[in-house]
């Protein structure tokens, strides 16, 4: 499959552009604020911007691209945006709850306490 740049019309060119561009610029933010952020727990947030939001949009241009370039539906893109979709925030929680558990096993005072189950809020109920 080979597709030629030359042969994309420019109601595609354009939206394909803007979208690169778009999902470029999230993910340079998620990077930046990967690098700027102080500790790891404020760390983790910014890399899903990038991942959810960037990869996203290219997605999205990729599948316009091909879809126009080859004269046929592309949509296998799919795939990857549920893929990043749902391990990126699983991936990330347990990178979290791994640290936080590292944290309070040193005895770290940047960590909130554990809870006891007596002091968990009450999900569900009402007063």
């Amino acid at each position: 499959m080979s597709a030629s740049f030359e042969n994309i019309p420019l109601w595609a060119a354009i939206p394909v552009g803007g979208l690169l561009v778009v999902g470029a610029f999230l993910t340079l933010v998620g990077a930046i604020g990967f690098l700027r952020l102080g500790t790891f727990y404020e760390r983790i947030h910014a890399p899903t911007l990038g991942t959810s939001g960037g990869i996203g949009a290219i997605m999205i241009a990729s599948m316009i691209f091909f879809s126009t370039a080859t004269r046929s539906l592309v949509i296998h893109e799919l795939l990857i945006g549920i893929f990043i979709t749902v391990t990126t925030p699983i991936t990330f929680m347990l990178l979290a709850r791994a640290a936080l558990h590292r944290d309070r096993a040193e005895q770290n005072g940047n960590v909130p306490p554990k809870q006891s189950p007596e002091q968990k809020p009450a999900e569900g109920r009402q007063s």
